[in-house]
């Protein structure tokens, strides 16, 4: 692995590790602060990159064919990996959707844009921010309306009645359109349609705002790590970063090399993708609706370790594929 991507890593978790010293220390208040850092990206600095984001993406020049090999096989095995989940007796109705986010929704920014940069050179990256730039946009976007239906469903199944059933179909589509991560990416998608610019000074403000998430997502990662631990996580952890660095990127290869027929760079840079560890945004997720969350941060620092050996397996992989 390269020296620039090994320096990312150290960074991620030096920052987590900042972040479970200061969830040791009794006056940042434990798990109630991690849980407000969270709040503070999930409704205040990730809307504000993902309007930037989808406002500015150039979407005439966006690589689909590539863009569908990871999306397709990434969506269908988050699927299926929910639908498996809902069959457990799960203690909250968003446990299926918050384990099948966090087994893959993908460290693809902070982690990934270094890695591409490093292993790939300018055209690689350019493929890799293709997929950043609707990566929340489509599993994010398909995972709550899933967990929305699921939460809303609960409540009906509570209240009883088949008014209750209806007033759960309206409250799902309110939630699911009125909500922090669909919501700023739908207005983003009508800013692009429009062809207007950003202003510049109301662009700074989104920047300044996009630009916190990734440091406050870290510091919330390593004070729930402190306050939950690995204990009594470590088990399932464990599967759901199989699931992410080993089960999806074979599922993206076998979907990229067979079905779309990409070889060389495209292939290696969706695989690089797909095996990236689980993404801040997992443990968004889970303390919004106050499930797994002790599991989602382990799986986080799980797989982000796991990451430093499965890299180089994949790289290997892809390097003696044949090429015909």
């Amino acid at each position: 692995m390269s020296s620039v991507v090994s320096f990312k890593l150290l960074a991620i978790f030096a920052v987590v590790a900042l972040g479970w010293g200061a969830g040791r220390m009794k006056f940042f208040g434990g798990g109630e602060t991690a849980r407000a850092l969270s709040n503070a990206a999930f409704f205040l600095f990730a809307p504000a990159l993902l309007f930037r984001t989808t406002a500015r993406i150039d979407i005439a020049t966006l690589p689909w064919s590539t863009l569908a090999a990871f999306f397709v096989p990434a969506t269908a095995w988050m699927v299926a990996i929910y639908f498996s989940q809902r069959r457990r007796a799960l203690a909250s109705p968003a446990g299926p959707s918050v384990r099948a986010l966090t087994a893959t929704f993908g460290n693809t920014a902070q982690l990934g844009i270094p890695m591409a940069a490093a292993l790939f050179g300018e055209q690689g990256l350019s493929m890799h921010l293709a997929i950043v730039s609707v990566h929340a946009l489509t599993l994010l976007s398909v995972q709550t309306v899933l967990v929305e239906l699921d939460v809303g469903g609960a409540a009906a199944r509570e209240q009883g009645g088949r008014a209750s059933l209806r007033r759960m179909l309206l409250q799902t589509v309110r939630n699911t359109l009125i909500h922090p991560v669909v919501l700023p990416v739908l207005a983003g998608l009508a800013w692009n349609l429009t062809g207007w610019r950003i202003a510049e000074p109301v662009d700074g403000v989104l920047l300044m705002l996009g630009e916190a998430v990734v440091p406050v997502c870290l510091v919330g990662i390593g004070m729930s790590l402190a306050h939950y631990g690995l204990k009594g996580a470590a088990g399932s952890a464990s599967a759901l970063t199989a699931a992410k660095v080993l089960a999806m990127p074979l599922l993206v290869l076998l979907a990229g090399y067979f079905v779309a027929g990409l070889r060389g760079l495209p292939l290696t840079v969706i695989v690089m993708a797909a095996a990236l560890p689980t993404g801040s945004n997992a443990l968004m997720f889970a303390q919004r609706y106050r499930s797994q969350e002790a599991e989602t941060t382990a799986a986080i620092v799980v797989s982000t370790l796991s990451f430093v050996l499965a890299a180089p397996l994949w790289l290997s992989l892809l390097a003696v594929l044949p090429q015909a």
